[in-house]
């Protein structure tokens, strides 16, 4: 079953359902409010299936994986059909709003002479930050796997490597790689209280009752992504506090302009190029090619920003080993880095790839 026939069913026969089971989520976390807590999982209930699957079966349905190498000119290896990814600029579409902002510790996807193998550089020679416990699913004693690395780091110059007082983000680090990521959703509760959330696909799916059937999912579910290494450096030249809104679109300092978009999955360091792959696809990704610069102090507004969505907000035992937990057990878990996920193997990176050198392309 693909997913547009997925959610078909999903509407048609179990859409009594989902709100029980999302009811008794709200009860046992005390956001009874929150129309979107536990969307996705109702939904993966009712259908009766998990994000996971072997990626030998990944590539027998077509189904591409993300993050895959954008360098331009870059064609993934497999042959996904009719998938396309949807290529307007989300900020422009009026049905589409972000859903959640989550970044990655290193890039997941990979961009040659930007953020690659080869260039990366950071303050530490390998990642050896086992503060960073969150992998995405929750938290360990292992720390996570970081991704690909810019090549912008000078230890010689001190906002690289200033320490930074972080008030509201939790296990960053000034001359460190992140990518960050803003999924978006025509699903979503757009406009409203609780718009962003956490898990992102708790927003994505929020109001299936929205989703088109005669629309494919690329069209309605899409993912900006631009990767930055952090400076210690308030000045104007790497300060943004709008950062919540999306991706940042500066046609004169190159950002947001150079747009590779495909078709793709979720990610994170659960998913690799062997047995574990993600069969929610196709996903429309815009993911900037270029590296950026960014202020500590505009990744600090971001997390403050976050923290007044209270869709954001998680409790319980998701919130193990958090070290920023309130005192009702409470924490906002992705103004954590995330771990990465490996770049995805040609054999699973879609064929679809779009190249874009746009004004407000994003």
């Amino acid at each position: 079953m693909n997913f547009n026939s997925a959610i078909t069913y999903l509407l048609s026969n179990y859409r009594g359902d989902v709100p029980n089971v999302k009811e008794s989520v709200h009860a046992s976390s005390g956001f009874r409010d929150n129309p979107c807590y536990g969307s996705a999982a109702a939904g993966l209930q009712a259908l009766g299936r998990t994000q996971d699957i072997p990626c030998s079966e990944a590539i027998e349905q077509q189904h591409g994986q993300t993050g895959a190498d954008v360098t331009e000119g870059y064609v993934g290896g497999l042959d996904v059909g009719d998938a396309e990814p949807y290529t307007q600029p989300f900020s422009t579409i009026d049905f589409m709003c972000v859903v959640n902002v989550h970044w990655h510790l290193g890039a997941e996807h990979r961009s040659e002479g930007e953020y690659d193998e080869d260039v990366g550089k950071g303050p530490v020679e390998k990642y050896d930050y086992p503060e960073y416990a969150y992998d995405g699913q929750g938290y360990s004693e292992s720390g996570v796997p970081g991704g690909l690395r810019c090549g912008l780091y000078d230890a010689e110059d001190p906002k690289f490597t200033k320490p930074y007082g972080w008030k509201h983000c939790d296990s960053m680090q000034v001359g460190e790689t992140y990518e960050i990521h803003w999924p978006h959703s025509s699903l979503g509760d757009c406009g409203a209280k609780y718009q962003y959330q956490t898990p992102f696909p708790d927003g994505v799916f929020c109001h299936l009752n929205k989703f088109d059937a005669d629309q494919p999912i690329s069209n309605q579910v899409g993912v900006q992504a631009q990767v930055f290494t952090v400076v210690n450096d308030d000045s104007g030249d790497y300060y943004w506090d709008d950062l919540i809104d999306g991706m940042v679109v500066d046609e004169d300092r190159g950002m947001g302009v150079h747009v590779t978009k495909y078709t793709g999955s979720t990610t994170g360091p659960n998913f690799n190029n062997d047995e574990r792959c993600d069969d929610v696809t196709p996903i429309s990704w815009h993911v900037d090619r270029k590296c950026h610069l960014i202020s500590a102090s505009a990744f600090d507004k971001l997390s403050a920003d976050m923290k007044q969505n209270p869709g954001m907000k998680n409790c319980g035992d998701d919130c193990k080993g958090n070290a920023s937990k309130d005192e009702n057990g409470c924490c906002f878990l992705d103004v954590t880095p995330i771990g990465s996920r490996e770049v995805v193997a040609d054999e699973l990176a879609a064929n679809n790839q779009v190249n874009r050198f746009l004004r407000n392309s994003n």
